[in-house]
């Protein structure tokens, strides 16, 4: 057991496209993947009888087609395949079929022995856990897509209960997005919205289209480590003991050149510019009066 300082050393992205029918997940997880890796280092793992292949014009990107049963044990042996095999990123289209597919957790519910509903979970869930840690752990950037619902709730109006969309609801076991490091939702129009994203690229962005650009991003994020957050505090430092204008313009000039910083770092950076920058504003209006 040992204590450490935190650091982030070229991180391996992991991330959740969902969404319905038609709303283009596969798409844009490959045009996602193919900012991250070249196409020759990208796998896809298909459960979707082929459809997977339909994108080749966009490069020639590799294909493993999964068919049922779609037991976590079958998607682990895929994932591990893709390492072996030298894969940068592997999307996996889609972990629904895990959950709720042909020999999936809850086809294997269905024809377990055990009467007891605890007993059958206590051997489903751990299977479903490994399931998880191979995309967590497996040391190579993860792409997952899967198919969403709309989903409802009752509210009370008028005394009567009554249906209310609440969003789109993801068809795997509740709680995967807390495992990603990103969430995406897609809608009919292929727009995506961030739901959860530890990087600090995509918080509080309006909807926008998943591109290749959105992948090279993300990569620069993930091998930027130590290197680019000790940039970013320098700036920080650099901008608070700035004594006046000139001294902000160089730092100013300094950052807009320095490729490593994340949107998310640069927002900070520039409303901490701003801030200093008003006060020597004001400051020189006081000596001028």
């Amino acid at each position: 057991m040992n204590l450490k300082k935190a650091s982030r050393k070229q991180a391996k992205i992991n991330v959740l496209l969902s969404g319905p029918s038609g709303s283009g997940k596969t798409y844009s997880a490959i045009l996602l993947a193919s900012g991250i890796a070249s196409f020759d280092k990208i796998a896809l793992i298909d459960t979707e009888r082929g459809s997977g292949e339909l994108y080749c014009h966009l490069g020639e990107y590799n294909v493993l087609r999964l068919d049922p049963p779609y037991s976590p044990q079958r998607y682990i042996e895929a994932v591990n395949l893709c390492v072996k095999s030298g894969i940068e990123c592997v999307i996996i289209d889609s972990i629904s079929h895990e959950w709720e597919g042909v020999g999936g957790i809850l086809d294997m519910k269905d024809h377990a022995t055990e009467k007891n509903e605890f007993a059958r979970w206590s051997k489903l869930t751990p299977l479903h856990n490994r399931f998880i840690e191979a995309i967590i752990n497996c040391g190579i950037h993860v792409i997952c897509t899967s198919r969403a619902k709309q989903d409802y709730i009752l509210v009370e109006k008028n005394g009567k209960q009554t249906p209310e969309k609440v969003g789109m609801r993801s068809i795997t076991r509740e709680g995967f997005d807390y495992e990603v490091l990103l969430s995406f939702d897609l809608d009919k129009s292929h727009f995506a919205v961030s739901t959860k994203d530890r990087t600090g690229l995509f918080l509080d962005q309006p909807p926008f289209v998943i591109t290749n650009a959105t992948g090279k991003q993300i990569l620069q994020w993930c091998n930027t480590g130590e290197a680019a957050l000790s940039n970013y505090k320098s700036f920080l430092s650099d901008i608070n003991n700035a004594k006046n204008t000139a001294e902000l313009t160089s730092i100013q000039s300094k950052i807009l050149d320095d490729k490593s910083l994340t949107p998310y770092h640069l927002e900070i950076l520039r409303t901490d510019f701003v801030s200093k920058n008003n006060s020597f504003k004001k400051e020189e209006t006081k000596k001028a009066v």
